[in-house]
């Protein structure tokens, strides 16, 4: 199957659902074909740098790879076996690009294979990987087995705000969105592009995820990232308190 290149986003193009904004928070693990595993214990760290790639190898997969944000993959099928294989034997990055029925999206993050946690002998792989850089796909290529394309590596357009008053804000209303939801937010504030780590722990659609990962500023990400706090707690505790009224009376007036 040849995918083309699609899904460009805006943020008002974007809704919400309450059912999206509910369900469970955890840190999943994709799979390339794909299922889910459980991680092995550590192997050794594979170091591994961005080098300068013609064609960039392309996982097309349901999920949108933040930069600065882990994901953990399970490798089995073949022609991404040996994809992968060949990124660990040349150090070199692979791009996520999330795929949604025959189209791919147009701006997608790099990632680096941080650790190859467990090698099958059938040739599978557990590896734990990290998004890098972002970039727009330029033209994809089907020569290989597994998807290539001709990419442009993209920064914002502007330098990232020192942390002020509206990222303190965010942290806030990020924290206090996870603690209505019984669970705790992980937040290092040591890291760079705050947007990008906050956007990548909530349990929005994909839709939103990629309308952030696609904005070029800092500053514009987490004002959007605030909108949607502020609109979304509200609905989330109204929810949560018609569950219980439902749970407790078995129905709700």
């Amino acid at each position: 199957m040849k995918f083309v290149v699609g899904l460009r986003l805006q943020v008002k193009d974007v809704p919400c659902s309450q059912n999206d904004l509910l369900h469970e928070f955890r840190r999943e693990h994709y799979d390339v074909g794909i299922q889910g595993h459980s991680p092995a214990a550590r192997q050794p760290k594979v170091h591994c740098r961005i080098v300068a790639v013609s064609l960039l190898p392309i996982f097309p997969l349901e999920v949108v790879l933040f930069p600065g944000a882990p994901l953990p993959l399970h490798i089995f099928e073949p022609r991404y076996k040996e994809m992968i294989a060949e990124c660990l034997e040349q150090k070199k990055p692979f791009g996520m690009v999330r795929a949604k029925e025959n189209a791919v999206a147009e701006v997608g993050c790099s990632a680096v294979i941080v650790n190859l946690m467990k090698q099958y002998d059938d040739g599978r792989m557990d590896i734990s990987s990290e998004g890098r850089q972002r970039f727009t796909i330029v033209e994809l290529n089907h020569d290989r087995s597994f998807i290539q394309a001709e990419i442009s590596w993209f920064e914002d357009d502007e330098p990232a705000p020192l942390p002020g008053p509206q990222s303190e804000s965010a942290i806030e209303l990020h924290e206090q969105l996870f603690a209505v939801l019984g669970q705790d937010a992980e937040i290092d504030k040591n890291k760079n592009y705050l947007s990008f780590q906050l956007a990548s722990q909530l349990p929005v659609d994909l839709d939103f995820k990629q309308a952030i990962l696609e904005m070029k500023s800092e500053r514009e990400r987490i004002e959007t990232l605030i909108e949607y706090y502020r609109a979304t707690i509200p609905k989330v505790e109204q929810s949560l308190r018609a569950r219980e009224r439902a749970s407790g009376n078995g129905h709700v007036r």
